[in-house]
């Protein structure tokens, strides 16, 4: 990899706080199915797609899986009516309370419902809770009015979530879970405990940052003692931090945080290729590529560029941007590929641009639809999300890794993943099409069909019709993601500003709140 320096890198200073701009002008019913359904209007961006052939965040940590009462619910024939905001808002409120009430019954103050077994998950290290569903809670529970809920919730994180347990914490996990959660309650609540116990959190991970010679974080540091390991670090999680990192410093006035998280973002982009590519892993201590593959936008790089938006967005950092549209255009030019009419990406290596892999894509990247239109691509944005409404058509649910050549299964898990609604959500809050919304119904009602059980809602570890098989979790994201952006969508809440709300890759409202 070269050093490009053509990019100007700025001094590590806060940008001046100021109200956020709106949204973007321009910004992760569906289609028929090849083999027997009727294509609806082409007059929709969800919807103009041609026929296709027949053919088709690191998972959640949980027990051994058991056998399914029912199978997975088969698709229907035809596609039901969508009905009335006021009616489709009550029940995806109705079915977030179904599994809030499942965890606050069975694993109130630990990190994770298993709501199979009724037991509970430690996400971070076992013996260790930080009450993370809650956390992860706070700021939906607000939107959606469930303020009883809310004041519990706080209470508990204000009294209990302690920031200096002896334990190695996942450095990125914390901060879009615990920092990221700990400020969207913040925001929601005014809390001033709930600020304070982000910086806390904040302060015993920088060492992280601040112990490494290159500035990229290692991956995991000791809360208590500050010691770290982990010097092989994913792309995404050597600047997935600025969204939630910048925030702080600005609600605290201090810079620590921030500077922290461009001075990551200044070695890694220091290190790109002559063609604007970054690799897949880099060593935080030499600097140096060990996976030069360019693997945008299916994980571990995922939301590396996804907070390059989100980051120039909410600070009004100009710089950031530039970034993320630099490292945009370089994928869109060396990784796009078509495949009946509907667009992927490919894995490329970074300094040449040769194609190094094959047609998987994870279901993880569909975010990046919605990335594309908030960063100006509104067409690419609308034809990638074609691309996964075509997956969702082909099965139950989406699987968490497909070929994109056959729309075959590659990884048959689906651990109750939010980034399809995601972008739903945002090229509908971008363009108002309501075909947007009919999508994110259908995808509402095969989560409601699949995923439901008596005690919550649970992860598949076998989505195949033939030998469905459930898990036993319920992903502390679940509570932060999947049904807020549908209730945001359905609901017209006054509690949310839909023009300058800025969401974080977990789902904080970092913006916005009202």
């Amino acid at each position: 990899m070269s050093d490009n320096s053509s990019v100007s890198l700025p001094s590590p200073s806060l940008p001046h706080p100021s109200a956020p701009s709106p949204a973007l002008p321009s910004r992760r019913l569906l289609l028929g199915s090849a083999a027997g359904g009727a294509l609806l209007s082409a007059a929709s961006p969800v919807l103009a797609a041609p026929a296709l052939a027949v053919g088709r965040k690191p998972a959640p940590k949980h027990p051994a899986a058991k056998p399914a009462a029912k199978p997975a619910a088969k698709r229907p024939a035809a596609h039901p009516a969508v009905p009335s905001d006021a009616q489709a808002a009550a029940a995806i409120k109705a079915e977030y309370l179904h599994g809030w009430n499942g965890y606050c019954a069975k694993a109130w103050g630990y990190d994770e419902l298993k709501p199979l077994s009724g037991g509970h998950n430690d996400f971070f290290a076992p013996g260790h809770t930080f009450g993370l569903s809650m956390v992860e809670a706070l700021d939906t529970l607000y939107v959606m009015g469930c303020d009883a809920e809310l004041a519990r919730s706080r209470a508990w994180v204000e009294a209990h979530l302690d920031p200096a347990q002896d334990v190695d914490m996942h450095v990125f996990e914390a901060v879009i879970r615990v920092v990221g959660g700990l400020l969207a309650g913040h925001l929601a609540t005014r809390s001033k405990a709930l600020l304070t116990r982000a910086r806390e959190f904040a302060d015993r991970l920088l060492p992280a940052f601040t112990s490494s010679p290159t500035g990229i974080p290692y991956t995991h540091v000791n809360l208590r003692t500050g010691q770290v390991q982990g010097r092989e670090v994913p792309l995404a999680e050597a600047g997935t931090n600025m969204m939630e990192f910048g925030l702080l410093s600005r609600l605290v006035g201090d810079s620590r945080y921030y500077d922290a998280s461009l001075r990551a973002y200044r070695a890694v982009l220091a290190r790109r290729s002559a063609l604007d590519l970054l690799g897949t892993t880099i060593d935080a201590e030499s600097g140096r590529w060990l996976d030069h593959t360019s693997i945008a936008p299916n994980p571990p790089a995922d939301s590396f560029s996804e907070y390059l938006w989100g980051g120039g967005k909410l600070l009004n950092d100009a710089q950031l941007t530039q970034w993320y549209r630099m490292l945009t255009q370089a994928v869109q030019t060396h990784q796009s590929d078509v495949r009946g009419g509907l667009p992927w990406y490919h894995p490329v290596d970074a300094t040449t641009g040769a194609r190094t892999g094959g047609t998987v894509q994870s279901e993880l990247a569909s975010f990046y639809a919605g990335l594309l239109g908030k960063g100006g691509d509104l067409a690419r944005g609308a034809a990638y999300f074609r691309s996964w409404t075509a997956v969702l058509e082909r099965h139950p649910v989406l699987p968490e890794t497909i070929d994109y050549a056959t729309f075959g299964v590659v990884d048959c898990g689906a651990q109750l993943r939010p980034e399809y609604a995601n972008s739903a959500f945002d090229l509908w809050r971008l363009t108002g099409d309501a075909s947007y919304k009919a999508a994110a119904w259908r995808w509402f009602e095969n989560m409601r069909s699949n995923h439901r059980v008596a005690g919550g809602y649970t992860v598949i570890d076998d989505m195949r019709p033939t030998r469905p098989v459930l898990g036993d979790l319920t992903p502390g994201y679940w509570f932060a993601e999947n049904l807020k952006y549908l209730w945001l969508m359905f609901s017209g809440t006054p509690r949310f500003d839909y023009r300058a709300g800025i969401l974080s890759t977990e789902g904080k409202i970092l913006a916005g709140v009202r």
